[in-house]
């Protein structure tokens, strides 16, 4: 029985130990960003942002970001609600996915790599690869820093947007709304303890 507990005592300590060594990541989501912006009747563009995002990396670079499609922010509530209802649907689609592997290498040795990364875009019941230009920076605090080099140039009709946008563009009486949406995002994660 000592035999049994000591064993069992000796794994509990091996895999709380391999835990440890593993560096994971958190995003600060008061240190992030992910914004878009739209253009209507040909011209006019404006910035629009997520107030929420959640995510991780782990030690082998893989990351997942979570965006909760209600808490997007366009400073004008009216916009809010009929891009939540109209747009994104976020009854039955509430959140955005972004999944990527950034190079583990720039993740143990610190300093600053830029990369092309391969990322998956999942919204409204679609995915979509992409390439993106990246930033990667490891902080002497042992954070990182993600950053888009240039907007990722994101085509609404990719993720079956089409009618939503319609639908906005009926209600705010406007003669276009373009699908072709810049987007950007600013990420800092912070090593869990």
């Amino acid at each position: 029985m000592v035999t049994f507990i000591t064993r069992s005592a000796a794994t509990a300590l091996l895999v709380v130990a391999s835990t440890v060594a593993q560096a994971d990541w958190t995003l600060d989501a008061d240190a992030s960003r992910l914004s878009f912006i739209s253009t209507k009747n040909v011209d006019k563009a404006e910035v629009h942002y997520f107030r929420e995002l959640s995510g991780a990396v782990n030690d082998e670079g893989e990351a997942r970001i979570e965006v909760p499609l209600d808490s997007v922010e366009t400073a004008i509530q009216i916009r809010n609600t009929r891009m939540r209802e109209f747009l994104f649907e976020t009854g039955e689609y509430p959140t955005l996915v972004v999944s990527a592997a950034v190079d583990a290498a720039v993740l143990e040795s610190g300093g600053h790599r830029t990369q092309d990364v391969e990322l998956t875009v999942s919204m409204h019941g679609s995915s979509k690869r992409y390439t993106a230009p990246l930033s990667v920076v490891r902080a002497s605090d042992g954070s990182l820093a993600v950053s888009t080099l240039e907007p990722l140039v994101v085509d609404a009709a990719d993720f079956d947007l089409g009618a939503g946008i319609a639908k906005l563009q009926e209600l705010a009486g406007l003669a276009s709304i373009s699908t072709a949406v810049p987007v950007s995002v600013q990420l800092v994660f912070r090593a869990d303890d």
